[in-house]
């Protein structure tokens, strides 16, 4: 999805075509699952994380192309709307160079953002949801203008017989109801997708864990608590997303229907094949491009894959020596709120994916469980409670800070990582968090309850703070 494409309308020719060209490639890949073709030499790390444009009111400006063309990196590149740009850093082994690689590459790309940003007279600023956006602001005239993404919106639209997507989120406090007639509502979101390069031969094991993880994973970091001026979920993102392109594939064997955006049906059993096989038969095409390229590129694949937004994604990739290897990407965390608290994240989930390895966990957590406990995760946060092990529920606080963090600990510094990192990130930093319940949510609730409904005034705060680079359990309100 990270490519542009020649055309945004499409003939019946194009997608029968689209379609035969996806099923040969999926029988190659299917062909190397059962052959030693994989790169099964090292776990490389890397991530994506998506940011906003701010004007000096912070409001959001739509100015990314002018933006983009200033930076001038390829690893900036634009996402949907114009008020948007990600940021992307290069893979690195899982070694114990890994946290000090993070925070560095992280720290120079968002200088280089900033400061142009400020030539421009704009902000930049890492936020799940940005609190100042108003419903009015995402229409097609602020759609990048890349081809992929019109082309996106017009064939989102067509699948759904040019009906609205409708947004119901229903908070403790209060409701949204919105109507759009365009996928722009998406472009509210902006996440942390954490890569996870590993042996074939682990990838199916790593993929279930990533469905496990993703409750106390959202719940650490929660970060979108407000919607056009309406406080919902702590990670609203999640079902703003998942309503925003709404559109419905195939419904499952327990009745339940599967949409593009999805937690998934169901772990896998013996191979990541049974994703891809998935996306063969379950998800119509959305972007019928066809390509002349190799099929062994599996350009068609890869394109289908990248327009079906599960929440945990396998990927295909290939390295500089052209060797194909699998990898999977962790969407579920918001952007932000700091560099440090993002460092702390990431490295939280490898260690914590690591730690729980050994034993693939969810012969004693069901998929079922591991769903509505993401749910309640995202609706709740640090407050939520998870069914775990065995059936048994427990505040999901506790099960970080008895659990999931010391477990992270000791499996990064089995693979080397200094000691002094691991107790910076993963104790002063994550399990501080957990045990002051001071995560992003908390911090933008508790702002607003303090100093009424200024969500400028907050926004203003939360910028100052970022900048800052303190994590942010140790916030001024």
């Amino acid at each position: 999805m990270g490519s542009e494409i020649t055309k945004t309308e499409f003939s019946e020719e194009d997608f029968r075509q689209f379609h035969q060209n996806l099923r040969k490639e999926t029988r190659i890949l299917m062909d190397w699952f059962s052959s030693d073709l994989f790169d099964n030499h090292q776990e490389m790390c890397g991530f994506e994380l998506e940011a906003w444009l701010i004007d000096q009111h912070c409001a959001p400006t739509a100015r990314n192309e002018e933006f983009l063309q200033r930076v001038n990196n390829p690893l900036v590149v634009p996402e949907l709307s114009k008020y948007n740009f990600e940021l992307n850093i290069a893979p690195h082994p899982l070694d114990c160079h890994l946290p000090e690689f993070l925070k560095n590459e992280l720290q120079k790309l968002w200088n280089i953002c900033t400061i142009n940003a400020l030539d421009m007279g704009c902000n930049t600023l890492l936020t799940g949801i940005l609190p100042t956006l108003q419903d009015r602001m995402l229409t097609l005239e602020n759609i990048s203008s890349l081809k992929r993404f019109h082309a996106l919106n017009h064939e989102i639209l067509r699948s759904i017989s040019r009906h609205s997507l409708k947004i119901h989120i229903e908070g403790e406090k209060e409701s949204l109801d919105i109507v759009h007639h365009d996928v722009m509502a998406e472009a509210a979101t902006t996440s942390l997708q954490i890569h996870f390069q590993v042996p074939v031969s682990k990838a199916a094991a790593v993929y279930n864990i990533a469905h496990i993880l993703s409750a106390p994973m959202v719940a650490l970091t929660a970060n979108s608590p407000f919607l056009f001026g309406k406080e919902l979920w702590d990670e609203t993102r999640i079902p703003l997303f998942e309503q925003a392109v709404k559109t419905p594939a195939f419904v499952d064997l327990s009745g339940r229907v599967v949409s593009r955006v999805t937690f998934g049906r169901d772990y896998v059993r013996d191979s990541l094949k049974e994703v891809f096989l998935e996306n063969l038969d379950g998800f119509p095409a959305l972007l019928p491009i066809t390509f002349d390229q190799d099929f062994s590129l599996l350009n068609h694949l890869r394109l289908h894959n990248g327009t079906i937004w599960r929440w945990n994604r396998p990927l295909i990739g290939f390295g500089e020596d052209g060797r194909p290897h699998v990898r999977i990407e962790h969407r579920v965390p918001p952007a932000g709120p700091s560099i440090p608290d993002i460092v702390a994240n990431i490295l939280f989930f490898y260690g914590a994916t690591l730690h729980l390895q050994p034993e693939v966990p969810q012969a004693e957590i069901s998929f079922e469980h591991a769903r509505s406990n993401f749910y309640a995760a995202s609706r709740f946060g640090l407050d939520a409670r998870v069914t775990w092990s065995s059936g048994n529920a427990m505040p999901v606080d506790t099960l970080l800070l008895q659990q999931l963090i010391p477990g992270a600990i000791q499996a990064l510094a089995e693979r080397g990582i200094d000691s002094h990192e691991l107790k910076y990130y993963l104790v002063d930093i994550l399990a501080r968090r957990v045990a002051t319940r001071r995560n992003g949510a908390w911090w933008q609730k508790t702002f607003i309850r303090r100093h009424g409904p200024d969500f400028r005034a907050m926004t203003q705060a939360y910028l100052e703070n970022q900048r800052k680079n303190i994590p942010v359990h140790e916030w001024s309100i």
